[in-house]
């Protein structure tokens, strides 16, 4: 391989430890490079991708440009449903979908651009093969299926699919996600911003309600009315359209009480102005670091109330009701972990050995005095 690749062309490894290479360029999909470095075939690759045209191998016919997809091909599947779904979802969601599936029409398979290729032959084996090719670790590489079975799944709904070739795909096991603040990281974090500062006021918004970043973003005195809160959380605004309603607990409203707010959102910056969503997360980010956090994020608050919910004898329909989730999907995950240690915690007992409970547990039959009087 050349000590110096040309510009935009940078190295990936896969799992496996494969080199692989990609041209890269601001604003579109990246482009898989597979002909040899150093040969005049690799440089008229890198000039395709960077003028945005397939890379023609040999005799091969040029494949469609990627804004004149022929009907019936992957990539106009794609274009489909970034056009006709986006009513149904909210942008930020869309946007990341729509980044994979071009990734995924940019990618090959013997040769041949995926996005070129009849939507309607993609079955369950060439799904696990884009998946393993164009992902290296379990979480990103669910992201692909879950995001092609979306697609299908539109697709079947819209009578432009029979089948979704996603469809029971096992998800790869991949951690549990962000992480879920303990009571006592909590408590760390209240340490470090006492009352009435701005990273409390966000813990508490954060723990109290359930809601995600982007609608910590602009909750504010507007959504509450006669102690409730309500509001109609924006990534599933357009899906399922749920209304969360839930009334603003008094840990909360101290807490609101006591920190200087902003008029139509509660968190803003030292200017006065509304956070953006990157914005706020930036800062809740700077304020777990310093609080000696650096395992904790905002999305973790989420799941620590859940946790502490359930713990507390939540039932999945009223998790449901709390988080704005409209399946038990999410639920159970809480329910059924907060079950089994309820169920631990009055079993344990049982762990002792006969001999020795023996010792601590007076037979049924015996004879206990009480007072003056003694009772079988």
């Amino acid at each position: 391989m050349p000590k110096k690749l040309p510009k935009g062309v940078s190295i990936d490894r896969d799992r496996h430890g494969n080199v692989r290479l990609y041209f890269r360029m601001a604003g579109k999909p990246k482009v898989r490079l597979r002909e040899a470095p150093g040969t005049k075939e690799f440089d008229q690759e890198v000039a395709c991708a960077r003028l945005g045209i397939p890379h023609v191998v040999k005799s091969e016919p040029a494949e469609p440009l990627r804004d004149t997809a022929s009907e019936g091909s992957f990539q106009w599947l794609v274009q489909q449903y970034h056009t006709r779904a986006l009513v149904k979802l909210a942008h930020a969601v869309m946007g990341r979908r729509k980044r994979i599936l071009d990734e995924v029409c940019e990618s090959k398979h013997k040769g041949k651009r995926r996005g070129a290729l009849p939507y309607a032959l993609l079955e369950r084996k060439h799904v696990l093969e884009i998946r393993d090719e164009l992902r290296a670790t379990p979480g990103a590489q669910n992201d692909i299926v879950k995001t092609i079975s979306a697609m299908y799944g539109w697709a079947v709904e819209s009578d432009l699919a029979k089948i979704n070739p996603a469809l029971g795909i096992k998800r790869l096991r991949s951690g549990d996600g962000f992480h879920t603040w303990s009571r006592e990281e909590v408590a760390q974090f209240e340490d470090h911003h006492p009352a009435g500062s701005k990273a409390r006021l966000a813990l508490h918004l954060a723990m109290f309600t359930g809601l995600r970043l982007s609608d910590l973003a602009i909750v504010g005195r507007q959504h509450i009315r006669n102690g409730w809160l309500t509001i109609r959380p924006g990534k599933t605004k357009k899906s399922s359209g749920v209304l969360v309603e839930l009334p603003v607990i008094a840990p909360l409203q101290a807490t609101i009480d006591q920190c200087k707010t902003g008029d139509l959102t509660f968190l803003v910056t030292e200017f006065n102005k509304p956070f953006s969503v990157n914005g706020l997360g930036n800062k809740m980010r700077q304020w777990c670091d310093e609080a000696g956090l650096p395992q904790c994020s905002t999305h973790g608050l989420r799941k620590a109330g859940a946790t502490i919910a359930a713990e507390n004898g939540a039932t999945d329909e009223e998790l449901m009701a709390i988080f704005g989730w409209t399946t038990k999907q999410q639920t159970t995950h809480y329910t059924k972990n907060a079950s089994r240690k309820r169920i631990a915690a009055g079993a344990a007992h049982k762990l002792i050995p006969e001999q020795k409970m023996d010792e601590t547990v007076p037979p049924k039959n015996a004879m206990v005095k009480s007072g003056t009087k003694t009772v079988n």
